[in-house]
């Protein structure tokens, strides 16, 4: 504190203000706060800038302290600075406290920006980063707002010696490109991204790495972007492997019918490399291309048939997998490359390379003159090949079974006997069981069921969920966007030191009173939810049943099928974070980690997947569930939760809760808000904990077809012209109606009727939700172009943005203006 003092020195204050910053006991905070109190208002800047840090280290120590003692003002008094770099530290500072405590404290306004913009252009690099970041989160008001901010400060930065200076640069131009509505402007600045860019795929590997991890995110936002740039993208022969793959995935996302001939050649030459990694990963990236390409898959077939006949071991296999996909695409469209395929039997030895050429056996069975032969080939080593060459095996066999019964008897006896007599396999126990049912009693159901016409697929490798692409974009720069994952999902927020859990176990009698009581007092005093936290990030990926071996209460209708039994397409938000483990119930006892989501399963059934994981010091039992009432009545189809008594200390149980949906109790009355959330009560033996989980409208989307043609005529009629929604978008790429409505399905959208117009096809569509919300709408696809127009009605109005947002996200469609509210 004397050091602090010392009037001829500004050095010695400035280090006495770092040191007593740097002691982090509580006890000391209170010596600390004269002393930095002077530091902010001192005459030296590097004092003052000092002190601004220090301010941000208190406040880790003690917010309450912070707070009170007046030093958030002090920091934002502290961007009027005469100096820039005490500037860019406040912002610096502000920005840290406002990520630590989830307050915006920065609070970002035209006034705030004109003192942040002249400083920007005298501080120094990392100045400039923070501020230049901090510009990232502000959100103009209007177009002329971003563009004056991008002409007088930004674009100039994208000229800059450092590369943490370019990328946040492009950071703010990516935000602030959603605010200006004005084609041609958009893609002026696209132009200018570009010569940056390139010059950092010149640097150091690993700055390429980072810069290739960012560019993939940025040609997902701005396709046209480094179009004619492919040559920059090259494999060099002294590229790190991570370099080379990372390379070759954003060529496959830069291909276009313009470069894809290069492209192909560069991909054919990586095939001979002697990296076996960097060679599976060209295979892959010219399967890739034939699906998002259909008018250059004939080229990329002969592609790989030329890499098949060099019959390198693991160049097969992945070709193998490749082409497999490729049929699924184009099915029917390339069966003269299925000689050159069943030559190469004996070389196949991986297990994903088998059950790709299985398949395609099974699924051309009467084009190939042996597939009896073939099949029994790899029969003969049934009981020692992996789960999934087995259930590829059996399902091959039945299907030649279907198509040729004189040729298949013996051999489909044989394959059933093997799969449920002789095999440990559940899996491929029950669907041996379910083909030898079906087979004896109804050979027609059969044929319906293995031989159905299943929607062709699409390339959505390299494509990230729009909620997701959107909150990676504001994290240019971090670690997030080299990641690709949401930064909650690899920081843990310090928080608070989890307090002495009460041994007193929480009583039965009355719980369910209280927690809705909790619940309807949170919604009246407006006290927020843990929010949800994983966005549309994978939590473990798969959507098992509990280690328990039970789901929730109710039907049994767990994930796996629509109404006719088909696989339905994934939620749009996967399963993700909503409770981390440092967040106090209702008693303030911490260590409940909880990963749910909302998805759809067989029947159109409504069910949610919950993963929980126990870091608390005693095991967790007692497991029960409450919903709040919600518009669409969704409640759970028990109270209790199947899950098993969780192991201390990281032990983890997931399960399959059923949702009654439209349940007279559950009904709030309120309409739907944007985003949708269940508020949701989770009982232990430890504590309550309260969470909010987000789900997307396929969600409460009754499986029930569309609504008969004169219905929708006469509805659609009557509503007047101001009461229809309308919006106009643009797709990624040139979307036909034949690829879009079996999509649309997927997602409970059923089609009415279509209608070819002079320059646009207009596709007419219905869809309900569970309370029995009718939403009528006409999508009109621009021929030969990626527009797109959106006209919607419904007889509950509120409901409209909801709806324009959720099929935002299922065509992967940007509206003009950006997402509706």
């Amino acid at each position: 504190r004397k050091d602090a003092n010392d009037q001829h020195n500004p050095l010695l204050r400035a280090l006495a203000v770092r040191t007593m910053g740097c002691i982090r006991l509580e006890q000391m905070t209170e010596y600390l706060l004269e002393p930095l109190r002077r530091s902010c208002k001192d005459t030296d800047p590097y004092v003052r800038k000092t002190a601004s840090i220090c301010v941000a280290k208190l406040f880790d120590i003690n917010r309450e302290l912070v707070e009170d003692q007046g030093f958030i003002e002090i920091l934002r008094d502290m961007l009027s600075d005469s100096n820039p770099m005490v500037v860019a530290n406040s912002v610096a500072a502000l920005c840290e406290i406002s990520a630590c405590s989830g307050r915006n404290y920065l609070q970002l306004n035209e006034d705030v920006i004109s003192k942040l913009l002249p400083a920007l252009n005298e501080c120094t690099e990392w100045g400039q980063v923070f501020i230049l970041d901090a510009l990232a989160m502000y959100d103009p008001p209007n177009s002329t707002v971003a563009r004056t901010i991008l002409e007088r400060a930004v674009n100039v930065r994208l000229s800059h010696a450092n590369s943490a200076v370019v990328l946040s640069a492009i950071k703010v131009m990516m935000k602030f490109m959603d605010r200006i509505q004005i084609a041609e402007e958009v893609r002026k600045l696209c132009k200018k991204m570009t010569p940056p860019l390139v010059t950092l795929l010149s640097a150091e590997p690993e700055i390429q790495y980072v810069v290739l991890r960012n560019i993939a995110l940025i040609v997902q936002r701005q396709p046209q972007i480094l179009q004619g740039e492919i040559r920059m993208f090259v494999c060099k022969y002294n590229d790190p492997l991570y370099v080379k793959l990372d390379k070759i995935s954003v060529m496959v996302q830069l291909a276009s019918e313009k470069n894809i001939d290069q492209i192909l050649s560069e991909f054919e030459e990586y095939a001979s490399e002697v990296d076996i990694e960097c060679v599976r990963q060209s295979v892959r990236a010219i399967g890739h291309c034939a699906i998002k390409l259909g008018r250059a898959a004939e080229r990329c077939v002969d592609c790989l048939l030329k890499l098949i006949k060099t019959k390198v071991n693991y160049v097969v296999q992945e070709a193998m997998v490749v082409i497999r996909d490729i049929f699924r695409k184009y099915p029917g469209k390339y069966e003269v490359i299925l000689a050159d395929l069943c030559e190469n039997l004996d070389s196949l030895d991986e297990p994903e390379a088998k059950g790709a050429m299985i398949w395609i056996i099974g699924e051309y069975a009467e084009r190939i003159d042996n597939s009896p032969d073939l099949l029994e080939y790899y029969l003969e080593s049934f009981h020692e090949e992996a789960p999934m060459v087995q259930l590829q095996l059996l399902t091959a066999t039945v299907k030649l079974c279907l198509k040729s019964p004189a040729n298949a008897g013996a051999l489909v006896q044989k394959v059933l006997k093997s799969a449920t007599d002789e095999s440990n396999n559940p899996d491929l126990r029950d669907r041996g069981y379910m083909y030898w049912r079906m087979l004896s009693k109804n050979p027609e159901m059969a044929k319906q069921v293995v031989l159905s016409e299943r929607p062709t697929i699409s390339d959505d490798s390299f494509s990230l969920q729009p909620r997701l692409l959107d909150r990676l974009v504001t994290n240019i720069s971090t670690l997030a966007s080299v990641y690709h994952q949401l930064p909650e999902t690899f920081i843990t927020d310090k928080g608070q030191e989890p307090e002495e859990d009460s041994e007193a176990e929480l009583e039965d009698g009355a719980d369910t009173e209280n927690i809705v009581r909790e619940m309807e007092r949170r919604r009246r005093t407006g006290e927020t939810y843990v929010e949800e936290s994983g966005g549309e990030e994978s939590d473990g990926g798969s959507a098992a049943s509990s280690s328990s071996g039970g789901g929730g209460g109710g039907g049994g209708a767990g994930p796996g099928g629509n109404q006719d039994g088909s696989q339905p397409a994934p939620p749009l938000r996967p399963l993700a974070m909503v409770l981390a483990e440092q967040t106090p119930g209702q008693r303030g006892a911490t260590g409940l980690r909880v990963a749910a989501a909302v998805v759809r399963g067989r029947g159109g059934a409504i069910g949610m997947q919950i993963k929980v994981g126990n870091f608390a010091d005693r095991p967790l039992s007692g497991w029960a569930v409450q919903f709040n009432k919600n518009p669409f009545g969704l409640a759970p189809a028990g109270s209790m939760l199947q899950l098993p008594e969780v192991a201390p200390n990281g032990g983890t149980a997931q399960t399959l809760l059923n949702i009654t949906p439209n349940s007279q109790n559950q009904q709030s009355g309120q309409p739907p808000g944007n985003p949708l959330y269940l508020e949701v009560a989770i009982k232990t033996n430890l504590d309550i904990f309260y969470l909010s989980i987000g789900y997307d409208l396929s969600a409460v989307l009754m499986d029930g077809g569309p609504v008969a043609q004169a219905e929708f005529q006469q509805t659609w009629q009557q509503v007047p012209a101001e009461r229809k929604a309308r919006v106009l978008g643009q797709f990624q790429q040139r979307i036909t109606p034949d690829m879009l409505i079996p999509r649309m399905r997927q997602y409970y959208m059923y089609p009415v009727t279509q209608m070819a117009g002079q320059a646009a096809d207009l596709l007419y569509f219905s869809a309900t939700t569970v309370n029995r919300i009718n939403i009528f709408f006409e999508l009109s696809l621009q021929r030969g172009a990626t527009g797109v127009q959106l006209v919607c009605c419904s007889d509950a109005p509120p409901i409209v943005p909801i709806f324009q947002s959720f099929l935002q996200e299922v065509l992967r469609v940007r509206w003009q203006g950006g997402p509706p509210e």
